[in-house]
């Protein structure tokens, strides 16, 4: 039992390549989730053990984290999955991670924060690509402008998208942009606002997206005033926009049903993630006109949340950790990301 997690939801593209990551490095996780054939082949393939329940299974589910002391979940949508699972974590008195990007789950767990401290788990969303790269960046600007009142950050993936990226993104099409103002998250139209941005090796027109760190850069910086863009092709730019008068539309159950059928299996292989990279900007000013920047280079995305989840999971197994509600950064600092091979900050 000691110095065991569980990855839940092992079968999905990331889960089964965390999975296949962690057996590499010889770590020893429990592989779980609601398929058994899919879970059970995966098993038998790294020589792991497994579990099948699905997460309405309260006796199952909590059976099996008794033989844990951490989870890594990795089934998504997590705007649906997250909070069975922290609710089984705080009852069984399990830390909790997870691999989202989405503000509203990030929200949800940190007004868990007390619950979190009293049972002496610590809960942390967001340990890969979404969002330790760019929650780490900003805690570096942070920690070089103390005063700073505004934060942008960027990002550009340059690689393919998983099916459960591309349906959760799918899910939430009518639901607009965010960002924060004033300390508070607020809602602004899809595309609400363009900018170019210079990552380096190439200047790009980025667009506003309601990505995690609006949420979580607040909690590892205090900066009252975020926001988050990413590069995207023009004529995606072109329906974020259209999002806005339609999304209402969008966002019902047969158009759904038809976008969700038109996503295609899998993700990247690993000739693509190999030849994949991630770039990310960032700046911080204050009020008195003082301003930082930095930017950063990584793996590919989904390599990148493999090998973050897992770090991050092994802190935890060592014993690293501060009960409560936490974000990567604020735990781990801004260097966190630094550990990671491939990465490169200037």
């Amino acid at each position: 039992m000691k110095n065991r997690f569980l990855i839940y939801g092992a079968n999905g593209y990331t889960g089964e390549l965390i999975t296949r990551f962690a057996a590499e490095r010889g770590m020893n996780p429990i592989l779980a989730g609601r398929n058994a054939i899919a879970v059970e082949e995966l098993a038998k393939k790294h020589h792991l053990d497994y579990r099948v329940f699905s997460l309405d299974e309260k006796d199952r589910l909590d059976t099996a984290l008794q033989e844990v002391d951490v989870v890594l979940h990795c089934a998504g949508p997590f705007s649906i999955t997250s909070r069975p699972m922290v609710e089984a974590c705080l009852r069984n008195k399990k830390h909790y991670t997870d691999i989202t990007g989405e503000i509203a789950v990030f929200e949800a767990t940190a007004r868990l924060d007390e619950k979190a401290k009293e049972a002496g788990i610590m809960l942390m969303p967001g340990v890969g690509f979404d969002v330790v790269p760019s929650d780490c960046l900003a805690k570096h600007l942070k920690d070089r402008l103390p005063s700073a009142t505004h934060l942008s950050l960027a990002f550009y993936g340059l690689g393919r998208l998983s099916h459960g990226t591309q349906a959760t993104m799918m899910m939430n099409v009518g639901s607009g942009g965010a960002i924060r103002k004033d300390g508070k998250i607020t809602s602004v139209p899809a595309a609400w606002k363009t900018r170019e941005i210079d990552f380096g090796e190439v200047t790009k027109t980025g667009v506003t997206i309601p990505w995690g760190d609006v949420a979580t850069a607040y909690y590892s910086t205090g900066i009252p005033n975020i926001e988050v863009f990413t590069i995207v092709p023009p004529s995606n730019l072109k329906m974020m926009k259209l999002s806005r008068y339609l999304g209402w539309l969008l966002a019902t159950r047969p158009f759904q049903e038809y976008l969700q059928k038109q996503i295609p299996a899998g993700g990247p292989s690993d000739e693509e993630r190999a030849n994949g990279k991630t770039l990310l900007w960032g700046e911080a000013s204050d009020l008195n006109g003082n301003r930082v920047e930095a930017r950063m280079q990584g793996p590919e995305g989904y390599t990148m949340t493999a090998l973050t989840a897992l770090n991050i999971t092994q802190k935890i197994l060592d014993g690293n950790f501060t009960p409560g509600f936490q974000t990567p950064a604020k735990q781990y600092g801004a260097d966190l990301v630094m550990e990671i091979e491939g990465v490169a900050r200037q």
